[in-house]
């Protein structure tokens, strides 16, 4: 799983934005990224590795600086762990500024589309991809984010959740929901709003929180109510805020008694999010980032050894019985 986190308001968001990834590490990743912006510049900032080696570029390298920014802790699926395909991602323009988790599964088709429009990437992601493309509807339609953000989404296919800001409008963030989780806090008289995959990230600064549905988006301004809309249709929905009687340990539960019983209740889930972007059926292929590289040395690999221990420990016991019988190599 990938983690979200943002914040638009009075405070300064980069110790915000670093701390809710740090609660979020739980969710797993392999890379990790920020962007502020001051008013005048964005600083951005990603890595593979840990928010602690993120910190470190911070540190040495940009000012932490901004009212508006947010963050992102990656799990690759579409292209490498590496600096360049970890989020955030601009559009071509440098104005738009994107965060995403899930999978776009016709991205491919999208970007050769933008690329016969002109457009060039950096980066193997599907998030690259999308960011471009809302900028291309935002233009080529004369609308405003919100707007775009959703036409564009009406067009994708896949799952996601997003959060993207305009640095022409410093005010406003948009947000949606399919098939992973994004929660809204709504600070005291609406002078500031937080950004999370969960509420853990935010619960000292607010309890009141908006929970997106699947197929909701949400408009979100500085000392404004927060406006839901319906991505297909564009109808408004009613922004119910819900005060969290949770603390921040339950929250990371998500309401389990215990983590084991979290994960066990999960598993289906995470399967599915394991499959996406790797487990590819039309094209008749497993595609795992890293294996292109080296897949020679796979090909001739006289024994297989699998290393675990609690459970993956018996995951790999199952999986030798599997591996002998279709492989035909020793494990």
């Amino acid at each position: 799983m990938c983690g979200i986190t943002g914040y638009i308001g009075y405070r300064d968001a980069f110790p915000i934005i670093i701390n809710g990834l740090k609660r979020l590490e739980y969710r797993g990743y392999d890379s990790a990224g920020v962007v502020l912006y001051d008013g005048n510049q964005i600083n951005l900032s990603k890595t593979k590795g840990k928010v602690s080696d993120l910190l470190k570029k911070f540190d040495s390298d940009l000012s932490k600086t901004g009212n508006l920014g947010i963050g992102h802790t990656r799990w690759a699926t579409h292209g490498e762990p590496n600096d360049i395909n970890s989020h955030p991602h601009t559009s071509q323009s440098g104005n738009l500024v994107l965060v995403h988790n899930g999978i776009i599964e016709n991205y491919s088709s999208i970007k050769q589309e933008l690329i016969g429009r002109g457009y060039s990437f950096q980066s193997d992601t599907d998030t690259e991809v999308l960011v471009n493309f809302i900028e291309e509807i935002k233009k080529q339609n004369n609308v405003k984010l919100g707007k775009a953000v959703q036409i564009a989404l009406n067009q994708v296919v896949g799952a996601y959740a997003i959060a993207v800001f305009d640095i022409d409008k410093p005010d406003e963030i948009i947000v949606a929901k399919l098939g992973s989780p994004i929660a809204i806090g709504v600070g005291k008289d609406l002078e500031e709003f937080f950004i999370a995959s969960d509420a853990s990230p935010f619960i000292e600064y607010t309890r009141n929180a908006i929970y997106l549905e699947d197929g909701e988006m949400a408009i979100i301004k500085k000392r404004r109510e927060v406006i839901v809309k319906k991505i297909n249709d564009d109808t408004n929905v009613d922004a119910k805020i819900q005060e969290l009687q949770m603390n921040l340990g339950e929250i990371e539960k998500n309401g389990y008694e215990h983590f084991m019983l979290k994960e066990i209740h999960e598993q289906p889930r995470a399967i599915i999010d394991t499959f996406r972007g790797r487990l590819l059926p039309e094209e008749g292929i497993i595609k795992i980032s890293g294996l292109e590289n080296n897949m020679k040395r796979f090909l001739n690999a006289e024994r297989i050894i699998i290393v675990a221990c609690g459970t993956s420990w018996h995951a790999g016991l199952v999986a030798e019985y599997i591996f002998e019988e279709f492989v035909r190599v020793p494990v």
